[in-house]
């Protein structure tokens, strides 16, 4: 389109230039010199145009490619969210289903009712881990693909408590200290999700007390989840928020949790962080209700 309308530019402006060129050496025209001089004046007057041309056509590109590339970008990200998705889904989901298999096939040549019905127990349960991973991960894509939607001031005390309250997790006693209102803002779906995530891992690798409190740290609110248990093995703290990676080898939960919390941290312009062996704090900006 741009180059359509250069063209038509530059044939008026030649039009008018060659005429302004001719009425100069009308009187010599009829001479060899004249006619010399007057192609040689047209031949200018269309390199003046080309060399004006040319700026606004490479300044035309370069915008152009910018503008390409700004708009496939979240397409190429999309594709490739959507190809992690599969590989981490596939990978996480082979072991279920072959041991679902296994017991199906154990299940059939038993003749006894109570070790058939044991065998679709642990179908069931299998099953239902399953789809928790499957949860999760979608969980993940959407927390790395959107925003967090910063719509309202968000009382973080308030979730420590709520949460806390709603823990129930055997022979784990849970403490809370979170008196003073905290606010951030943020969305409270997400950010109650957070401080569930980093509660259920306390509780997972507790021997027996979950500490969590909420307090003021500058120009952020931090949440602080602690646990009595034995903490992440100091080869793993670098990585314990990578994606499938478990402090030990308990393979309950999805390997998750903690991603999931620091991609909420992070959509809110905040983060999480383990503090030595097993305190998590996670770090929000602070906000000052009017």
């Amino acid at each position: 389109m741009l180059v359509v309308l250069l063209l038509a530019l530059d044939g008026a402006a030649f039009w008018y230039l060659a005429g302004r060129d001719h009425d100069l050496v009308e009187p010599l025209l009829g001479t060899p010199v004249g006619q010399a001089a007057y192609a040689a004046a047209l031949r200018r007057d269309a390199l003046a145009l080309a060399l004006l041309d040319l700026p606004l056509l490479l300044v035309s590109g370069l915008a152009s490619y910018a503008l390409a590339v700004v708009s496939v970008r979240p397409l190429v990200a999309a594709r490739e969210r959507e190809a992690r998705f599969a590989a981490d889904a596939a990978h996480e989901l082979r072991t279920p289903l072959a041991r679902i298999a296994s017991l199906a096939q154990s299940g059939r040549a038993v003749a006894d009712d109570d070790a058939r019905d044991e065998a679709f127990a642990r179908i069931v349960g299998t099953a239902v881990d399953a789809s928790g991973t499957i949860s999760d991960l979608l969980a993940l894509v959407r927390e790395e693909r959107v925003a967090a939607k910063l719509s309202e001031p968000v009382d973080l005390s308030a979730i420590a408590r709520t949460t806390v309250g709603a823990a129930q997790h055997d022979g784990v006693a849970f403490a809370v200290s979170a008196r003073e209102e905290c606010w951030v803002e943020g969305d409270a779906r997400r950010l109650r999700r957070l401080a569930e995530n980093l509660l259920e891992n306390a509780a997972r690798h507790a021997r027996g007390r979950v500490t969590v409190g909420v307090a003021r740290d500058g120009d952020h609110v931090a949440l602080t989840v602690e646990d009595d248990g034995p903490g992440v093995p100091a080869e793993l703290r670098e990585r314990i928020f990578e994606r499938f990676v478990r402090a030990d080898a308990d393979e309950r939960g999805s390997g998750l949790g903690l991603a999931i919390c620091r991609a909420i941290a992070r959509a809110h312009g905040g983060d999480v962080v383990l503090e030595g062996r097993n305190r998590f704090v996670a770090r929000l900006p602070r906000f000052e209700p009017a």
